[in-house]
């Protein structure tokens, strides 16, 4: 990959979820990544533990809270300690839905909630800002280096034939819009830092599952798929593509 080398570090933002555990074993199978920093609330269990049993130090198992400020700002500061560098950050993970605090995505606009509009501003569109606020330092050194954020179509404003889902299509949309402005920014004062806003697709998770019945035959993706491409995107990105909204594929998705 134009990223990584035996030197790189690479951190992923929600490696206990579907797509981040299979970016990082991808990352590290496929790679020659020297570290891959997985980033989880539950670092010792689950995914993030059988990759550490499997790669050993080429893991480094972290945790963060996504909802709390300065569990993200310790995340950064722990990273930073060990390395001064970073070059690849993915940010892979998302909330669509939570039962159990009665978070449903709305089908008219009688159902929007107060919860459900807090809980996904927050994770799909405050916590990669304010990952972007602390790791930005270690993204800008004189290497290429990329920052991307998992996005979905359904984010897309002028893509938006079916309405509802509101709290979710608001929080990507917005979330879009801040990849687009870091990437201006990044043009005046950190110019080797690319920053892309990607959409995986439907793909086999927990957060698909409840609609996985209405999703097209040959359309909805294994986690390891999706990890191949979007790491093709990543690898394939220059610094004029920085800002862009892509499909796993590759195609352009408008704003």
């Amino acid at each position: 990959m134009q990223t990584i080398d035996e030197h790189s570090e690479a951190l992923v933002v929600g490696a206990g979820g579907a797509i981040g555990a299979a970016l990082t074993e991808r990352l590290l199978d496929t790679t020659p990544v020297a570290r891959v920093w997985a980033a989880t609330r539950h670092p010792d269990s689950g995914r993030v533990a059988g990759l550490r049993a499997r790669h050993g130090e080429r893991v480094q198992a972290v945790a963060v809270d996504l909802t709390n400020p300065d569990s993200i700002a310790a995340l950064a500061e722990q990273v930073g300690a060990a390395t001064p560098r970073l070059h690849l950050l993915i940010n892979a993970f998302g909330i669509l839905h939570d039962r159990d605090a009665g978070i449903w995505p709305e089908k008219r606009v009688e159902d929007i909630t107060a919860a459900g509009l807090e809980a996904n501003l927050r994770i799909n569109t405050m916590a990669p800002m304010l990952i972007a606020r602390h790791c930005l330092p270690l993204l800008n050194h004189r290497d290429r280096a990329v920052f991307a954020s998992l996005s979905a179509r359904v984010g897309s404003i002028s893509d938006n034939r079916l309405g509802g889902w509101y709290a979710y299509r608001a929080s990507k949309a917005a979330q879009n819009m801040f990849t687009r402005g870091l990437a201006i920014e990044c043009a005046r004062r950190a110019r080797r830092v690319i920053c892309l806003a990607l959409h995986p697709g439907t793909t086999d998770s927990g957060l698909s599952e409840p609609f996985q019945a209405h999703v097209p035959d040959g359309k909805l993706f294994t986690p390891a798929f999706v990890a191949e491409c979007l790491l093709k995107r990543i690898d394939a990105a220059g610094i004029d593509d920085s800002g862009q909204f892509l499909a796993w594929d590759g195609a352009p998705i408008p704003w």
